[in-house]
């Protein structure tokens, strides 16, 4: 359905009052993305690895973050989508809020150089590194309704994934935020419709996420709901921790005001002091 002038009009308004407000926010302080990561650039030395995993279609990996520590998500076939939830490992009632996430950074293109944010406004993910640049923080994972529309049987979702990975993890069905879902190429047309950009996912992607607070973990290897192919079948994806020093100049901490105000709050809790 087509929207009307005045529907159109009405969005055009919106749109010039967030851009003026976002670049009121945002003043002189905002420095340009880097570039996406070349599929050949950000080997991993064998000495920085400390775990590897393998995690078939359709299953799900939990595990814990020390602050520093990385994960990188790899997508061999280019057949996956990997929906993620998180939480402070020392008090899980913070964890992921990917609308603050969005809000606080002004776009939902979250790719290399920007940060994950928790619903206390402080950083739990740093995205480090990343070739696809296509994620999605605003559609989320799959659900069993979700499948038994598009599949027509009993699949594995990305919903019931999440809360046996939350288990796990000592957490219950109410821990559970909305996962953003890497590897998602989801977008939005003129219209405002979510569309899919399959062009843009391609074998051997992979993306880093660098823990800035002590983490527990759980991702889901599932079909993302916008995927287009007919069948249910995701490739294996590969998940690796390591460790790797932290550059004074590091993007991910200071390309913005909103990233470094965020940092503060991570410091000022650490200290006990109120956030900023």
């Amino acid at each position: 359905m087509r929207l009307t002038e005045i529907q159109e009009a009405e969005i055009a308004v919106h749109r010039a009052n967030y851009e003026k407000l976002r670049a009121a926010a945002q003043g002189a302080t905002a420095r340009a993305l880097p570039e996406l990561t070349p599929k050949d650039g950000a080997a991993l030395e064998p000495d920085y690895v400390l775990a590897r995993e393998i995690v078939p279609g359709g299953w799900y990996h939990f595990g814990r973050l020390g602050a520093g520590e990385s994960l990188r998500l790899v997508n061999p076939t280019g057949r996956s989508s990997v929906a993620l939830a998180a939480w402070n490992a020392q008090d899980t009632s913070e964890r992921l809020n990917h609308p603050d996430s969005v809000k606080v950074q002004w776009t939902a293109n979250l790719r290399k150089g920007r940060l994950l944010l928790s619903d206390m406004g402080r950083v739990l993910f740093s995205i480090t590194q990343d070739t696809l640049g296509a994620h999605d923080a605003l559609v989320g994972g799959s659900t069993a309704a979700s499948n038994a529309r598009k599949y027509g049987g009993e699949f594995r979702n990305a919903c019931d994934n999440l809360r046996l990975a939350a288990a796990k993890l000592g957490l219950s069905k109410a821990d559970l935020p909305q996962p953003v879902v890497f590897f998602a190429p989801v977008g939005a047309d003129a219209q405002g419709r979510f569309i899919w950009n399959e062009a843009k996912r391609a074998q051997d992607d992979f993306v880093d996420l660098r823990a800035e607070m002590d983490l527990m973990f759980a991702l889901s290897n599932t079909p993302h709901p916008l995927d287009p192919a007919p069948d249910y079948a995701p490739g294996e994806i590969e998940a690796i921790r390591f460790r790797l020093p932290v550059a004074i100049d590091d993007f991910c901490r200071t390309g913005s005001a909103e990233a470094v105000r965020a940092f503060q709050n991570n410091a000022a809790a650490s200290t006990g002091a109120r956030f900023a």
